[in-house]
C-alpha cells in the first residue's frame, strides 16, 4: 500500500466556483483515497459519482466533492493507493489545470511517476471480459492487452482537433501529466453565467479560439492529450490502477459521463 509519507497542504483558486481553496494531503495507514470537507467524507468511488456534466463529481447524502479527476490521474501516475484530502472549500483546486502541480507535490513526498519500465513491472496481470460502450458516435473500448495504450479521438469544431487522433504510451505520459484542461473561448461568458468556469485563466485553461488558443501549447494537440488525463483519473474510481492493468483503452469522442460508465462496466467483468 502506497501513501504519502508527510502531510503537505497546497492552494489555488477552483476551476468552477472561483473561490480559493486549501486541499491538505494528510498520511494513511487505510487503503483508499478519501476526500473530506466540513466534517463529511467522500471515497473515491464509482459508486460515489454523482455528476459527470462538467467534470467528475463524487458526494453522498452530506456532501459534494467537485473535479477530482486531475488528483486521482495523479495519484493513479504516482502509484498512491492510500491518501486523505482534507478540504477547506467543496471543489478541488485546479492549479495549473492538469496534474504537473499534483505530481510536483506527490514528489516532495518521495512519489515520482510511474515511467515506461515501472509501469510494465507494476502490471498486474488481472484477467477481464473486454468493456465496452457504444452510444451512436460516441465509443470507448477497454480491451486485455500486454502492451498499455490509450488512444482517443475527439471532434472539435477547431481546425487542428477536428477527427483528431491521440496517444498515451509508456514513453510519453510526460505530455499527459501536463496537458492542462480547456474550452471554447466563446462559450466562457455563457458558462461562467450558469455558474462553471469562474476560475478559469489563461494560466490553468487552453481557451479553443476559431483559428487557434489563447496561449501557447505545451505539446502538439494538448486538448486532446487533456482527454486521456480525465480518462486515467475517472478510471482509477474502480479501485484499479489504468496504467498497470493490461489494457488498451480505445476512445472516441467521449467524456466524463462515457468514461464512468464503461468504468462501471469494467468493474463488473473483473474476474
Amino acid at each position: 500500500m502506497e501513501t504519502a509519507l508527510k502531510e503537505i497542504e497546497i492552494s489555488s483558486v477552483s476551476l468552477m466556483s472561483g473561490i480559493e481553496c486549501t486541499a491538505r494531503i494528510v498520511p494513511s495507514t487505510e487503503k483508499g483515497i478519501r476526500f473530506h470537507f466540513n466534517g463529511h467524507t467522500v471515497e473515491a468511488s464509482l459508486d460515489n459519482v454523482v455528476s459527470t456534466e462538467h467534470c467528475t463529481v463524487i458526494g453522498n447524502k452530506d456532501v459534494q466533492i467537485i473535479l477530482i479527476e486531475h488528483f486521482m490521474a495523479a495519484c493513479a501516475i504516482c502509484n498512491i493507493t492510500a491518501i486523505d484530502v482534507f478540504l477547506s472549500h467543496n471543489e478541488m483546486p485546479i492549479l495549473d489545470g492538469s496534474s504537473k502541480e499534483w505530481i510536483e507535490l506527490f514528489k516532495k513526498l518521495g512519489y515520482n511517476p510511474m515511467g515506461a519500465e515501472e509501469i510494465l513491472k507494476n502490471k498486474q496481470k488481472m484477467q477481464f471480459e473486454p468493456a465496452v460502450y457504444l452510444n451512436g458516435k460516441t465509443h470507448l473500448a477497454v480491451l486485455p492487452s500486454d502492451e498499455f495504450r490509450v488512444s482517443y479521438s475527439v471532434n472539435y469544431r477547431h481546425p487542428e482537433l477536428s477527427n483528431r487522433w491521440v496517444e498515451l504510451t509508456c514513453e510519453n505520459l510526460n505530455e499527459i501529466i501536463e496537458a492542462r484542461t480547456f474550452g471554447y473561448l466563446k462559450e466562457l461568458e455563457m458558462m461562467q453565467a450558469a455558474g462553471f468556469g469562474r476560475g478559469a485563466t489563461i494560466d490553468n485553461t487552453v481557451g479553443m479560439t476559431d483559428d487557434g488558443y489563447t496561449t501557447e501549447l505545451r505539446s502538439a494537440y494538448e486538448p486532446a492529450k487533456h482527454k486521456i488525463l480525465d480518462l486515467i483519473g475517472d478510471f482509477y474510481l474502480t479501485g484499479i490502477n489504468p496504467l498497470t492493468m493490461g489494457a488498451q483503452f480505445i476512445a472516441k469522442e467521449a467524456g466524463h459521463t462515457v468514461h464512468v460508465k464503461t468504468a462501471k462496466i469494467l468493474k463488473n467483468n473483473l474476474k
